[in-house]
């Protein structure tokens, strides 16, 4: 049974697990490198805490649960010695995740799940970093994690099904509705949309449109809830193109970036948190939690 939970990474991705555990009422430790990183992040988690108590998604003693269920830290071998589950949330670079695993391993108790939250990379490799390959496994969150109702549950080579079943009810107590596939690069939702993402900035490229009008036909046109460039913006243009490189290599020339993309993120635009990527926040209100 699953109580304390350890995300390493304090960015996004890792703040947001670390909300949506501690709504659940896992004890959670969030574990970063950085101590301004973590300050950050709990800025931010805090920010959605309150959102969440003023529209009464949270009730006061909720909040308060929350606040007390949440550790900040920088120590991992203390956080992971306690854990049930760790969820590493770190950058889509195999050198950096297998940095996470491989130091976890040393402390994490033999019962201890270890989770990759990835949106394209193996399962199967990352496990072959550690030394319990049946209990590791890809859990893929959507960004913003508070908001987004779906955790892609990837099992790898090696995974067994009571790994499987553990992280299914993980997942639906923090609210949210799973699928369970079978590990194939991209997954299913990352493979749709890198080439949405991607084939949209072929048109940028090309002129076919200006990005608001691009964005605006295919949400009105085809009902998505965020047009291609916001959503590139919101999850970061270097990650997107990470994953479109990750794809190319394993799937070939269909997933090959586009060149605009690579030039925006040689200039430094990589969305939102720059405050410039396909779009400029620099006099926008940039608050993830707002929209």
């Amino acid at each position: 049974m699953i109580q304390n939970i350890t995300v390493v990474g304090s960015g996004v991705m890792g703040r947001g697990i670390a909300y949506v555990a501690a709504a659940a009422e896992f004890s959670v430790s969030l574990i970063d490198v950085s101590e301004d990183a973590l300050n950050n992040a709990k800025e931010e988690i805090m920010k959605i805490a309150e959102k969440g108590l003023a529209i009464g998604k949270l009730t006061n003693e909720s909040f308060a649960r929350l606040k007390e269920r949440l550790k900040f830290q920088t120590d991992l071998a203390e956080a992971a010695s306690m854990a049930d589950l760790i969820i590493e949330a770190v950058p889509e670079k195999t050198e950096i995740k297998k940095q996470v695993f491989v130091a976890a391993e040393k402390f994490a108790p033999e019962h201890c799940l270890f989770a990759t939250n990835t949106s394209t990379m193996s399962p199967t490799e990352i496990a072959s970093f550690t030394k319990r390959p049946d209990k590791t496994i890809a859990m893929h969150f959507f960004n913003p994690v508070h908001k987004m109702p779906l955790v892609e549950i990837i099992r790898g080579l090696e995974t067994n099904e009571e790994t499987v079943e553990i992280i299914k009810k993980t997942a639906e107590k923090m609210d949210k509705q799973t699928v369970v596939i079978k590990e194939f690069p991209g997954f299913v939702t990352s493979r749709i949309s890198a080439l949405v993402g991607n084939e949209a900035f072929y048109m940028l490229q090309e002129g076919l449109g200006t990005p608001e009008d691009i964005d605006k036909a295919i949400k009105l046109g085809l009902n998505y809830p965020m047009g291609p460039f916001e959503l590139a913006d919101l999850v970061g243009l270097d990650a997107r193109l990470n994953n479109l490189k990750y794809l190319h290599e394993k799937l070939g020339e269909k997933y090959r970036p586009a060149p605009l993309l690579e030039q925006y993120v040689k200039a430094g635009r990589l969305g939102r948190k720059t405050g410039k990527g396909v779009y400029d926040y620099t006099n926008k209100e940039k608050e993830l939690i707002d929209k």
